[in-house]
């Protein structure tokens, strides 16, 4: 259906003249004309009937009305979605249940006034792809110093998020209260997650290979609740989880959060975006997060070198 021929009609309506709404539309009072006749021959019924009066709405007119103006209100508000200034703002994360999902909540609740609409994308390159194509505004992802982004991405680091282990109350390390990286020296740390050529899975293993842990992948991934129920049963396998990760788990499972520090292992987390997009929402997006940042110091923590700030 024109939509032009509707919002004609609506004018016709609302000033009930045809001449009327030609001046508030700009047409002449014949292209008003033409436009009521196609709409009137598409729809097969009369619209108005013409009286010394103006022109009034027939039986059909007054049926058609409200949904004409629920077309016109459809329109705007597909116009809105992808308009910059007024659409959403879309943000990537790696997983509405990670600490980043937690930053992003935190943002909307202090900017209520921000529309945000969040979604999960695989990996790195999948999100950087997208930020290229327009199709997401912004992204929180672990990227390489040294690795050159595309020409027109920039990066910043935002949060660094310190990493536990979690374990059933039957592995040896399960009634400690703090480790050290080095005390996971030939344990067995379960993440069937961790996919090859990931960003998630090359922190991991260059995390193994600096504490002498070793990362199994073996194993379909179910998913986190059927990470945690294998976990909860074993007294070898364990799994890290973020500090400020939340984790809701059945009360019978009883699994262990242990810290790990001296130095703490941290994944750390960087907001890309164009240098070209103009979304209000993202500028506010990256004032809120930079205003957030307290990490710990340099010397404190791990981070893969690859991970670590230029200076």
């Amino acid at each position: 259906m024109d939509l032009n021929t509707v919002r004609t009609f609506i004018a016709v309506a609302d000033s009930g003249q045809f001449q009327r709404a030609a001046a508030d539309l700009g047409l002449s009072q014949q292209a008003v004309s033409k436009r009521v006749a196609a709409l009137e021959e598409e729809l097969g019924v009369g619209l108005f009937a013409r009286t010394p009066r103006g022109a009034e709405l027939t039986i059909d007119g007054q049926a058609f009305l409200p949904h004409a103006r629920a077309l016109l209100s459809a329109e705007e508000r597909a116009a809105a979605s992808v308009r910059p200034g007024t659409r959403a703002l879309r943000v990537d994360v790696i997983g509405r249940r990670l600490c980043v999902a937690g930053l992003l909540r935190d943002f909307h609740s202090a900017h209520r006034q921000t529309p945000l609409d969040v979604v999960t994308l695989f990996d790195a390159d999948t999100a950087i792809a997208a930020l290229q194509a327009g199709a997401i505004d912004a992204t929180f992802r672990s990227v390489r110093n040294g690795v050159p982004l595309p020409d027109g991405i920039t990066a910043v680091p935002v949060y660094d998020e310190p990493l536990q282990l979690c374990t059933g109350r039957a592995h040896p390390l399960a009634h400690a209260s703090t480790i050290t990286p080095g005390e996971l020296a030939g344990h067995r740390i379960w993440m069937p997650a961790n996919a090859p050529g990931t960003e998630w899975a090359a922190y991991y293993d260059e995390l193994a290979a600096a504490f002498g842990c070793t990362i199994e992948t073996t194993g379909p991934d179910f998913g986190i609740e059927a990470l945690l129920d294998t976990i909860s049963q074993s007294t070898t396998l364990g799994t890290f989880v973020g500090e400020h990760t939340p984790r809701v788990w059945p009360m019978g499972y009883d699994l262990r959060r242990v810290v790990v520090h001296k130095p703490t292992p941290v994944y750390r987390h960087s907001l890309l975006w164009r240098t070209d997009n103009p979304h209000p929402g993202l500028a506010a997006l990256r004032e809120y997060l930079v205003a957030l940042e307290g990490l710990r110091p340099e010397d404190e923590v791990w981070v893969p070198d690859w991970a670590r700030r230029a200076r």
